[in-house]
């Protein structure tokens, strides 16, 4: 038929369309509100001095989380207590390591730790013969102790201090790093302090360097009862180089931890991969730690990043341990996004085609109500039967309503219900026709 449509009427669809998109685009927007940001492209770390452990963990880092897609800017410092200054007053900076006791805030609301990452001793090494024991040793002599504003000088002159040294004592020289280690190898200093893993090339080369040694901290558990922030810890004989039995004995150490602080608003997702590297860093056995030691939310100096903790908890995010980093973070934060489809839009496509057969239906069903309603007058009135106007009436009011059914526009599917209606519509017209037949006697 002619009147007949594919589609539902323009009016059919702004009903039950409009209210239906504005709802949905209600729930995306709402949605959207907690959609995680992307994770930068970039982020700072803040390191050490050339030739320091900050510097080489910072590079393996940098290298990390190049695959990743992360781009990592280095920038040196003289060490901690600089790294914790950038990280306090420098928005650029994401991220620094930082000695365990440099910081005392657990209760800080603008920085968080990632947890230690390794231990740092105190190494004093010195030049002689002799083998010493205490730092009371070294009175008269020359003494490296780091540059200004790093945790290595400031854990020198705690421990000097501790053992009658004046802090403002001009043996004492705030030289450190490789410029400390030829002074020390040249003569031009006595001992040297280094604070830093024994990977450090400062470290390293003064452990493989003949005629340098290692001064033995037998007072080490003394000191951590002074220096709660210090533990103990015992470079093996041999460690160095058994078959040359270096050292010839245990060595007692004094450490620290170092610790991986970040700004308390960074991206949870470069939380998450900074410790995801960290544990291939870090984790390998070495002079002074088991294998699996580390990282681990050691120092409580700073407050453990909610991040950080879940992760201690229970490893990576799920989609970080099978995806590329970015896909799962893509995946990660387009979930919230399916909260609305779930939530709206498949209900709505269960609901709304309901709905809508309900509404062409009842018109429909409408048509058959007034065709019913006329067909019960017409039995109520028998004298209807012998009264030409009536059945005149009667079928005007028959045409309007095949009228209306015939103009409607219907979607194709509806059909059937129309041609059965139009059937029955025919049925109630050869009724009257009859009728008048008879009253006009013909």
């Amino acid at each position: 038929m002619r009147r007949l449509s594919t589609t539902s009427s323009r009016r059919d669809l702004l009903v039950l369309a409009l209210p239906a998109v504005l709802l949905v685009i209600a729930a995306f927007a709402l949605a959207w509100q907690f959609v995680r940001p992307a994770p930068p492209k970039k982020i700072v770390i803040s390191t050490g001095a050339v030739g320091g452990a900050y510097q080489f963990f910072g590079e393996r880092y940098r290298d990390k989380l190049a695959q990743e897609g992360i781009e990592v800017e280095l920038r040196p410092s003289t060490g901690a207590v600089e790294n914790l200054m950038r990280l306090k007053t420098d928005d650029s900076v994401d991220a620094g390591f930082v000695q365990g006791g440099i910081a005392n805030e657990p209760d800080s609301e603008d920085l968080a730790t990632l947890g230690s990452m390794y231990l740092e001793p105190v190494w004093v090494f010195y030049r002689g013969k002799d083998d010493y024991e205490r730092l009371t040793q070294l009175k008269g002599k020359k003494i490296a102790v780091g540059v200004q504003g790093s945790g290595a000088q400031l854990f020198a002159l705690q421990l000097l201090s501790a053992n009658g040294f004046a802090t403002h004592d001009p043996a004492l020289v705030a030289i450190g790093g490789m410029d400390a280690v030829d002074a020390l190898k040249r003569g031009e200093v006595d001992a040297f302090f280094v604070v830093g893993a024994p990977q450090a090339p400062v470290v390293d080369a003064l452990l493989h360097t003949e005629g340098i040694k290692l001064l033995d901290f037998v007072q080490a558990e003394g000191y951590v009862r002074h220096f709660p922030h210090l533990l103990t810890v015992t470079l093996p004989r041999g460690a160095i180089d058994i078959a040359n039995d270096r050292p010839a004995r245990d060595i007692h150490l004094l450490a620290a931890t170092a610790n991986l602080v970040v700004k308390a608003d960074i991206h949870p997702a470069i939380v998450t991969l900074l410790l995801k590297h960290a544990r291939e860093i870090h984790s390998t056995p070495g002079l002074l730690q088991a294998a699996g030691a580390f990282p681990a939310p050691q120092d409580h100096a700073l407050p453990l990043h909610p991040s950080a903790r879940r992760f201690y908890e229970s490893g990576p995010p799920f989609l970080q341990r099978y995806l590329p980093f970015w896909l799962a973070v893509l995946i990660d934060r387009l979930i919230v996004m399916l909260l609305p489809l779930v939530a709206v839009v498949i209900p709505l496509s269960k609901v709304l085609p309901g709905i809508y057969n309900w509404r062409i239906r009842s018109r429909i069903y409408r048509w058959y109500g007034e065709l019913k309603y006329l067909e019960n007058e017409l039995d109520q009135a028998p004298a209807t039967a012998h009264d030409t106007d009536a059945i005149d009436a009667f079928i005007v009011r028959l045409d309007r309503i095949e009228q209306r059914a015939l103009h409607r526009k219907l979607p194709l599917a509806f059909s059937t219900e129309l041609y059965t209606l139009r059937e029955h519509i025919e049925l109630v017209r050869g009724r009257l026709q009859r009728l008048a037949e008879t009253a006009t006697g013909h």
